[in-house]
């Protein structure tokens, strides 16, 4: 069984210590900034951030548990040299030909169809559809019950909100947020906040 020890203590980070448990990985606890809260699922918050990166095992496995985009962004570029894992819950369903970037993670229920690539340090939140051949940049959030028609581009640092549905062959640049219950029939070129039945910039 594989150490694991989860960066951050928030809300995100319990959905990923039960992806993390139910993949068979041995949690060792969580870091976070924050010492006032001492344990998560009776699992213990171990240290500041820096303090335990700076003195850690090479053997042990991280990842970002923070749905922030830029923080991750953030803490994956000053602690590149950490061994990031990916992890998919048990439930998911993935097709042939798919590509999944470390530190990313896929919750539970979502479906990645065949093609998909998916970068480094994103979020596919659970109850999300992929489908054929769609392109997810680095340190974005697909959010719950997203779904992403074929052929789409979503650009880095990218929040597509709960519930949101893009049509297919759609292009989204990145540094966009689009709120959630959006419906997406345009290519999204100018960075900004969108939303709406269609989507339009606010």
């Amino acid at each position: 069984m594989k150490d694991l020890v989860i960066i951050g203590a928030g809300g995100h980070s319990k959905d990923i210590a039960d992806v993390a448990l139910k993949s068979g990985y041995n949690l060792l606890g969580f870091l976070d900034d924050n010492l006032n809260t001492k344990s998560i699922f009776d699992y213990p918050i171990l240290s500041s951030i820096h303090e335990y990166l700076i003195r850690s095992s090479s053997h042990i496995n991280f990842f970002i548990g923070i749905g922030n985009n830029l923080i991750r962004k953030e803490l994956a570029n000053k602690y590149s040299h950490l061994n990031f894992i990916t992890l998919i819950h048990p439930s998911v369903k993935i097709a042939q030909n798919v590509e999944i970037g470390k530190g990313t993670v896929i919750g539970a229920n979502s479906v990645i169809n065949s093609s998909v690539r998916i970068g480094e340090h994103s979020i596919v939140n659970a109850n999300a559809v992929i489908s054929h051949d769609c392109q997810i940049g680095n340190y974005s959030h697909i959010a719950p019950g997203a779904i992403l028609c074929g052929t789409v581009f979503i650009g880095d640092l990218t929040h597509i909100g709960a519930g949101t549905v893009v049509r297919n062959n759609i292009d989204i640049c990145s540094n966009v947020t689009v709120g959630i219950g959006s419906v997406i029939v345009k290519d999204i070129n100018v960075e900004g906040t969108y939303f709406g039945v269609p989507v339009v910039k606010h």
